[in-house]
């Protein structure tokens, strides 16, 4: 067994860092099912989220004697390709239902993350697509930059060359050159908040609050809106977000009646593209803003084919314009769109500019997410 603490240590952090992957491996895998909760969605900033993980367990030969003389002890006579066992099936290990279970069942621990971690996991991949650079007004937007060095920090941020540098320098100093490492010998990489420019955005976030919007559309909505909202401010924090309510007429409300406004009323989306159009002819000039509307509604709506000509307007100044439709009833046994995400598939058929999407259950809000922001490369130039 090595003696070498610093080896231990070295040894210590590659086991961390390995397991904190496995687990972030885990948890992107999931992130349909993880971001559709709704304690997730409501919870407070800083909360600590529990995520349930199977256990990581250490490879190990494990003996069955089956009442042999021998551990371990085989038939004999067996070749290559064998089956020497089997794990049980479902049901065997713990029980099945109510049923009882003689085996021992699967091990899991919860994973213990902020609203703010998961969120990174979350936006990883996740960009405004063709975000390009227009007019010559610019915002200043804070960001982390690691260019300093310290004799002090946390063990994450370690600098490993500058550190063996400086054992390397101070062991020479003492007549004995080596790699022998001491604390005064650590250095570590910290940060300094500085500003960046960055490009003009202003995104269109309009809702459906009709009638036919029951509890799960409404809920869908203000999921997807929540994520696209945490994106927004952790990646492009100077971004503008207009919000809108749409019945038979629209209105631009603050951030707290969008998420909390109740449903009623008929349907009529025409006027929540009317109404962004407005506000882009007199605060957001197309030659200077990148502009992305996006509208989430149950497909039934009075005026399909002004709604259409209304788009067709918008994606002209637009970088992408975004429809998401959330069925729960007879449309979300079919795979085709209710009548308005019908009239889109009809009138944009095979134009880039327009990304539609189907939302059938909470699980597809992730889909969702990574369909609309991704960097899109087809739009290049496009608008």
């Amino acid at each position: 067994m090595s003696t070498d603490t610093w080896d231990l240590h070295r040894r210590a952090e590659r086991d961390r860092q390995r397991h904190n992957e496995k687990v972030k491996e885990v948890i992107k895998s999931n992130l349909g099912d993880i971001i559709s909760h709704q304690d997730i969605v409501t919870a407070d900033q800083g909360k600590i989220v529990k995520i349930p993980i199977r256990g990581l367990e250490l490879p190990r030969i494990r003996f069955d004697d089956a009442d042999r003389e021998r551990v371990g002890q085989g038939t004999g006579g067996t070749k290559p390709g064998d089956v020497v066992g089997r794990a049980p099936q479902d049901g065997q290990a713990a029980g099945n239902g109510k049923e009882a279970g003689q085996e021992a069942g699967v091990d899991f621990y919860e994973a213990e993350l902020t609203i703010e971690e998961l969120s990174a996991l979350v936006f990883e991949d996740l960009h405004l697509p063709n975000l390009q650079d227009r007019g010559v007004k610019q915002i200043l937007s804070e960001r982390a930059d690691f260019s300093s060095v310290s004799k002090r920090g946390i063990t994450s941020n370690l600098d490993r060359k500058r550190t063996l540098l400086e054992a390397y320098k101070r062991n020479s100093r003492e007549g004995k050159p080596g790699w022998d490492i001491r604390n005064e010998d650590r250095r570590y990489r910290t940060w300094e908040t500085v500003t960046e420019p960055q490009r003009n955005a202003v995104v269109f976030a309009m809702r459906d609050v009709s009638g036919s919007m029951g509890e799960f559309e409404a809920y869908i909505c203000r999921s997807f809106y929540f994520w696209m909202l945490r994106f927004l401010k952790m990646k492009y924090a100077s971004a503008e977000i207009v919000f809108i309510t749409c019945h038979t007429e629209a209105k631009e409300v603050d951030e707290h009646a969008f998420f909390s406004l109740g449903d009623s009323g008929g349907t009529r989306m025409s006027e929540a593209y009317k109404l962004a159009m407005r506000v882009i002819d007199t605060r957001y000039n197309p030659r200077e803003w990148n502009i992305y509307p996006f509208l989430f509604s149950d497909g039934y709506n009075w005026g399909d084919s002004e709604c259409v000509d209304l788009v067709k307007q918008l994606v002209e100044i637009s970088n992408m314009v975004g429809y998401g439709e959330i069925a729960n009833d007879v449309w979300s046994q079919s795979p085709q769109f209710a009548p308005l995400g019908q009239a889109y598939q009809e009138a944009f058929l095979g134009d880039a500019r327009i990304c539609l999407v189907k939302i059938n259950n909470k699980e597809d809000v992730w889909p969702a997410l990574k369909k609309f922001f991704t960097k899109h490369p087809e739009l290049q130039g496009v608008a």
